[in-house]
């Protein structure tokens, strides 16, 4: 008696199985498949090329680091530090984490030098 025709007719028009729940996620879904390729994956193969090329430095390499600061690699300490020229008898220890871009790759240095 109070229930009109509308309602009535509204609350049986749901459809089983939740097709209508998947539909209403699509949009979301797309946007983030968006994202993915236009945001997220180029930046890990930018990152990934980052730490390829940090890995990849040894004597005599001229660096850039994070800081602005250029200047020629004279000794590979470890792993993660480096002994870096940037001057005329100036050597400063930095972190391989700090290199920014690998401006001019060195002439293979030979076993005994």
């Amino acid at each position: 008696m109070f229930v009109t025709q509308a309602f009535a007719q509204a609350a049986g028009a749901s459809s089983p199985g939740g097709v209508d729940m998947l539909i209403q996620f699509v949009p979301f879904i797309f946007v983030f498949a968006i994202m993915w390729f236009l945001m997220i994956r180029p930046q890990r193969q930018k990152a990934k090329q980052h730490q390829e090329m940090i890995k990849n430095v040894r004597r005599g390499d001229t660096i850039v680091m994070t800081g602005g600061l250029i200047g020629k690699i004279a000794k590979v300490v470890d792993d993660s530090e480096l002994l870096l020229e940037v001057g005329d008898n100036v050597r400063v220890r930095v972190s391989r984490g700090s290199i920014a871009d690998v401006r001019a790759k060195g002439e293979p240095v030979k076993e005994g030098e």
